[in-house]
């Protein structure tokens, strides 16, 4: 298979727009889980670029539980994203829900996210792969690390050769939180894949005041980045408010990221 460790030498570096994925520098992509209006993008763009965010995150389209939640700006959220992106020289990495929709995100994302409902979609696999866009693939919140690999072999199968995996978090009888973060996927991943490994520790534990702790966790144990959400102002949000870091949360958390990168000789 194309994902097999055995089929490389080394460690794969993704590059996107400059930020390299894998390489001993964390990545971290932060932003809004939703775009909701361009001031709202923009203040919180320019905060994560500040604070030393190398990826810009939003959701253009979004997936809700709820038909009657809030589903993202749609075109008009890929065109904030892409303003937010020529104000902060930050790449844009954003869902795409629908092989219909393809086009339309790659013609402004920088890299195309297929999120943890749409693992399982296999049309959806390959048009991303086809794409000639970067790909970052979510774990489904069911899925087996396996299954995880499979996404991946679609995407790389359908020609995409930039592409990174994301741990999210994942169902189980436990429900204190969100979801059970699954650590142990880092290193197991890493173990029997060449793909870089991302945690996005915001919608594994659905509570803000959860995420530094759970970001620190993941950079101890190999993860090559982690993607956050942030919000300028959390309690205004339409979408996951609960769970997204202030501008002033998430500086604080990088600036204790940096201690635990140095100890397994990594830098943020």
């Amino acid at each position: 298979m194309i994902f097999d460790k055995h089929n490389v030498e080394g460690e794969t570096r993704v590059n996107v727009c400059g930020v390299t994925f894998g390489g001993s520098e964390l990545i971290i992509i932060a932003g809004p889980c939703t775009v909701e209006s361009r001031g709202q993008m923009l203040e919180t763009a320019l905060a994560v670029k500040e604070a030393g965010a190398k990826f810009l995150r939003g959701g253009a389209f979004k997936p809700r539980a709820s038909p009657y939640s809030f589903q993202g700006l749609c075109s008009e959220g890929l065109a904030i994203l892409a303003e937010a992106r020529e104000k902060t020289g930050l790449p844009v990495v954003t869902e795409v829900l629908d092989t219909a929709q393809v086009a339309e995100v790659a013609a402004v994302a920088d890299m195309l996210q297929v999120g943890s409902r749409n693992m399982h979609n296999t049309a959806l696999l390959k048009a991303v792969g086809a794409s000639g866009k970067a790909v970052l693939i979510k774990r489904g919140m069911s899925a087996t690390l396996q299954e995880h690999l499979l996404a991946a072999e679609y995407v790389l199968n359908a020609g995409a050769r930039e592409v990174v995996l994301c741990e999210r978090g994942i169902r189980t009888f436990e429900n204190a939180l969100r979801f059970t973060l699954d650590l142990s996927a880092v290193p197991l991943l890493k173990e029997r894949t060449w793909l870089p490994v991302l945690v996005d520790p915001s919608h594994a534990t659905g509570r803000a005041a959860l995420v530094p702790a759970m970001a620190r966790a993941a950079v101890a144990c190999g993860a090559d980045g982690l993607m956050m959400e942030v919000h300028a102002h959390p309690d205004q949000a339409l979408c996951d408010g609960e769970q997204s870091l202030s501008p002033e949360m998430f500086n604080k958390a990088i600036i204790e990221l940096r201690a635990v990168a140095k100890a397994v000789g990594r830098i943020v």
